[in-house]
C-alpha cells in the first residue's frame, strides 16, 4: 500500500495530501500548525510531502531526508516554471 500511495503522490501530490489530511494524522504530526501545510498544497505540493516524509520518517530534515525536499523543492520550481513557459507558447501562437 506504501508504495501505491507514492506512485499516487507523484502524478497526483494534491490528492494525497487532502487523503493525508482526511483519514491520517500525518501531515498534522510534521507541521505545527495549519498555513503551512495549506500554502504547500497550493503551492509547493511535491515539497509539503517531502517535507512531512522527512520528519515523520527521521524526525529532522538532515542527511536523506534533505536531498528528498531539495528535489521536492526542484520538481514544483519545475512544475511552475513548465506551465508558465507552455502559457508564453500558446500566446504566441
Amino acid at each position: 500500500m506504501p508504495c501505491f500511495i507514492a506512485i499516487l503522490a507523484f502524478f497526483f501530490p494534491r490528492v494525497v495530501i487532502a487523503l493525508l489530511v482526511i483519514f491520517s494524522d500525518y501531515i498534522g504530526r510534521a507541521y505545527d500548525g495549519i498555513l503551512w501545510p495549506l500554502l504547500g498544497f497550493f503551492f509547493m505540493p511535491f515539497t509539503t510531502l517531502a517535507y512531512a516524509w522527512a520528519k515523520n520518517s527521521q524526525g529532522e530534515v538532515s542527511g536523506v531526508a534533505l536531498v528528498v525536499v531539495v528535489i521536492a523543492v526542484l520538481l514544483d520550481i519545475g512544475a511552475l516554471g513548465g506551465g508558465a513557459s507552455a502559457k508564453k507558447r500558446r500566446i504566441k501562437s
